[in-house]
């Protein structure tokens, strides 16, 4: 099917939970999923979710579409835009709020286990993989933002003063 040429359709908000972790060696790996129709590979996203937060939507959409739980940010890390296909198999264009998610806990069971692949990856190949460009440059981004996110957190020093 042929994709909407309508330049001015307004795109859809989803919200996007980018999960991390470090391996052995301290290095970033990235988890991510296949998408249930095309099998690509993609990260947890989905629609709001009334009565949720934008960062808890993604947290649930992490548990829903790959069994992680952890620590989700309050603050998107980055957006990326794509065309989303829908059931009718039209086409609607859509910008992703990405949120860092710490992944603490994977679990074995999980709602969509059977209609998904999970996979982690160094953070170089999960940017690869992926076919949209902005979600492949904040993946290849992360290492280095979560160095500086760290060198840049003010620590507190003795008796609590900063």
């Amino acid at each position: 099917m042929k994709k909407n040429d309508d330049t001015d359709v307004v795109p859809r908000k989803q919200f996007g939970a980018l999960p991390f972790r470090l391996d052995d060696s301290g290095r970033i790996e990235v988890l991510l999923v296949t998408s249930r129709e095309t099998r690509r590979w993609v990260i947890p996203k989905g629609w709001p979710i009334r009565k949720l937060r934008p960062n808890e939507t993604a947290a649930r959409e992490a548990y829903e579409e790959a069994g992680l739980a952890g620590d989700v940010s309050p603050e998107p890390y980055g957006v990326f835009t794509y065309d989303k296909r829908l059931k009718s198999r039209s086409f609607v264009p859509c910008t992703v709020d990405v949120y860092l998610m710490r992944v603490e806990k994977e679990q074995k069971r999980w709602p969509e286990r059977d209609e998904r692949e999970r996979r982690w990856f160094d953070a170089q190949t999960a940017a690869e993989l992926v076919d949209e460009p902005e979600l492949s440059d904040l993946i290849a981004a992360l290492p280095e933002r979560l160095q500086l996110m760290t060198v840049e957190r003010p620590r507190k020093a003795a008796g609590g003063r900063r």
